[in-house]
């Protein structure tokens, strides 16, 4: 059965043993919105760990200390992560990310859905 949650920074489907995360349009990601965003996150968890495909194609912006704690705690219960692109904005964000953040996962952006859940359910 699926499991979702939404709120004003993101919605989130647990479907199939992937976690959807789906970030709201214009959205501008500071520390206290990425606390949250981990926190109900890890509310779809139960304890266990997931493959997350993050769709970050309408992110506005991330602070730097948003992209720190989303590259360490952003990871707890997490087996990979796989970013959905298509706008060079959010290209961009993601390029940006994986360089200077250095996620302890694995960690790919796509701009192909498919691709994406491929490279997932390898985590599965």
């Amino acid at each position: 059965m699926p499991i979702a949650i939404e709120n004003e920074y993101a919605s989130y489907k647990l479907i199939d043993g992937i976690l959807y995360v789906t970030y709201a349009r214009d959205v501008i990601l500071d520390l206290p919105a990425a606390v949250y965003i981990v926190k109900e996150r890890l509310s779809i968890h139960e304890g266990l760990y997931l493959p997350v495909l993050c769709d970050v194609r309408h992110i506005k912006e991330v602070n730097k200390a948003a992209r720190s704690y989303l590259a360490i705690e952003g990871s707890i219960l997490v087996k990979a992560v796989a970013f959905i692109v298509d706008s060079p904005v959010s290209e961009m964000l993601s390029e940006f990310y994986l360089r200077t953040n250095t996620p302890t996962i694995p960690t790919k952006a796509f701009s192909n859905f498919d691709l994406a859940l491929k490279f997932l359910n390898s985590y599965k």
